[in-house]
């Protein structure tokens, strides 16, 4: 018994460290409602956190991979632990936004990006041949059970007791963490302080941020000029970066990733892939709460619990796609994945209305979940394959970073159609009906959407008499809105099943990249 205990410590070490991680991604976005209310805060500023959750994690999780080459891959892994415990701490004590900006978002995310290359050099270096592909089988289904019981959990902890225990129960499972952690493996270090390419981290780091923050800022038309110079500038910055990285390779010196990968078809595509349908998942996530707690008035565990079917079939047929590509190609199937995924959005589309109900959703989310699943089954052994063994910490550095970018970008575009959507259907909503009375259409459209951001938990300021009919303004708005988005969505992973037409062909063994 003591020896099988031994032989599975690290990846089971490692497997609470990514159930922690991922359980946040989703975990909170059914608790939007009660952030609102208990932080004082608002609808678009809730979005922002999660989507900076997922974009810091992008951001620094090239440098976490690097870091691993200076201070050993246990020291890593341990001072990004204690990093994200200081950040669960304050998000668990959070008494307003800025709090819990700053310990989910900003502490838990650098955390989170050191912890998690590490997770995957610490199993990879500690098990070989079968043991290494069930070790990998163990990490990757209890990350993707992570995720898909994260609605459910946080519907239970904030309907029940409180969303802060969804934070305080993860200094549990860090204290575990620290109790087991003498089977985590040490590596010797292979760089110094001097070779980290502080410039390169610093242009990567900063210019995804800014491209996030510039689509974040679209909600509202009054800062569209800002917009253009934020995505402009990050984007300019990040080809600086790439240039960079190949001016350090061209020299000899120690770049901060092997860019190199991108120039495989395989590896850039995948990425470009992995990016196209992260932000179909993240937005889905993102909506869908506030949907349900909008309108139909759902609360936390019933959004959870509406969530949780899709969850289940995502979980189920990631590893039923993993037996289809001993049969199929993987881009075959990748295809297929996007079709039927584009085909939940389209049913989705179809049933938002001011009557909608829980039940009404569910089948649409199911048909999403079976495409998502069999996408994510899919991409990460395809892409990984295309890195030679000596380039596999740089290729999941760079492909984590761009899988954490695409859901960052995707709560934060497909939030935005959505606030944008009902932002200008409100218009159309208050001068058809005439409710405007002394108020100017702009005033009232201003006060709905101010009501529409606290989550319809503050009354709008406007005439008592009319608040009903303005109810059903927003109401009705919200739910065309959802319509929008959700062809936009099905817009999307079409052009994702385009993009993967032009994979090329390859048979991997799902068990053996990671």
């Amino acid at each position: 018994m003591a020896e099988n205990q031994y032989k599975w410590g690290t990846v089971l070490v490692a497997c609470m460290a990514i159930f922690i991680i991922v359980l946040d991604s989703s975990a909170m976005n059914v608790s939007i409602t009660n952030l609102v209310v208990e932080l004082n805060t608002t609808l678009s500023v809730i979005q922002a956190i999660i989507a900076l959750y997922a974009l810091i994690i992008a951001s620094f999780m090239i440098l976490g991979s690097k870091l691993q080459d200076i201070l050993g891959r246990k020291k890593t892994f341990l001072l990004g632990l204690l990093i994200y415990g200081s950040g669960t701490t304050i998000a668990t004590l959070s008494i307003n936004a800025g709090m819990l900006l700053i310990g989910w978002a900003v502490l838990e995310g650098i955390g989170a990006a050191m912890m998690f290359p590490a997770t995957t050099t610490l199993v990879s270096s500690s098990y070989e041949g079968k043991d290494k592909i069930t070790a990998f089988g163990i990490w990757g289904g209890i990350a993707a059970m992570g995720a898909a019981i994260g609605p459910i959990v946080g519907g239970i902890f904030t309907t029940y007791l409180s969303w802060r225990l969804v934070f305080g129960s993860e200094l549990l499972f860090i204290a575990a963490i620290l109790i087991f952690k003498h089977y985590l493996t040490e590596s010797k270090p292979t760089l110094k302080w001097k070779d980290l390419d502080i410039l390169g981290a610093f242009l990567s780091i900063t210019s995804l941020i800014l491209i996030v923050l510039g689509i974040l800022l679209l909600t509202r038309p009054q800062n569209w000029s800002y917009v253009t110079v934020l995505i402009g500038s990050g984007s300019v910055l990040f080809i600086v970066f790439l240039l960079w990285q190949r001016r350090r390779i061209k020299n000899g010196l120690e770049p901060l990733t092997d860019i190199s990968l991108l120039k495989n078809r395989l590896f850039g595509l995948g990425n470009i892939t992995s990016i196209i349908q992260q932000i179909p998942l993240a937005g889905f996530l993102f909506i869908i709460p506030v949907f349900l707690q909008q309108v139909t008035k759902a609360n936390a565990f019933d959004t959870g619990l509406t969530l949780l079917p899709a969850s289940i079939i995502i979980l189920v047929f990631s590893m039923l796609g993993a037996k289809f590509s001993s049969v199929l190609e993987s881009k075959y199937i990748l295809m297929i994945g996007f079709l039927i995924s584009a085909g939940g959005t389209f049913i989705l589309g179809g049933v938002f209305n001011v009557n909608t109900q829980m039940m009404d959703i569910i089948p649409g989310t199911m048909v999403f979940g079976v495409g998502v699943g069999l996408l994510l089954s899919q991409l990460t052994n395809l892409t990984m394959s295309a890195a030679r063994s000596d380039q596999e910490t740089d290729a999941s550095g760079l492909y984590n970073s761009f899988k954490n970018l695409g859901y960052s970008i995707g709560t934060a575009l497909i939030g935005v159609l959505l606030l944008i959507g009902i932002f200008g259907g409100l218009t159309t909503g208050i001068e058809s009906s005439g409710i405007a009375g002394n108020m100017t259409t702009e005033q009232i459209q201003n006060s709905l959407f101010d009501y529409v951001e606290t989550m319809q938990t503050k009354t709008p300021q406007i005439p008592p008499g009319q608040v009903q009919e303005a109810n059903q303004i927003v109401e009705s708005t919200i739910s065309s809105a959802m319509k929008q988005t959700f062809n936009a969505l099905s817009l999307i992973l079409l052009l994702g099943f385009i993009t993967s037409i032009f994979l090329p062909k390859t048979k991997t063994n799902p068990g053996m990249k990671n």
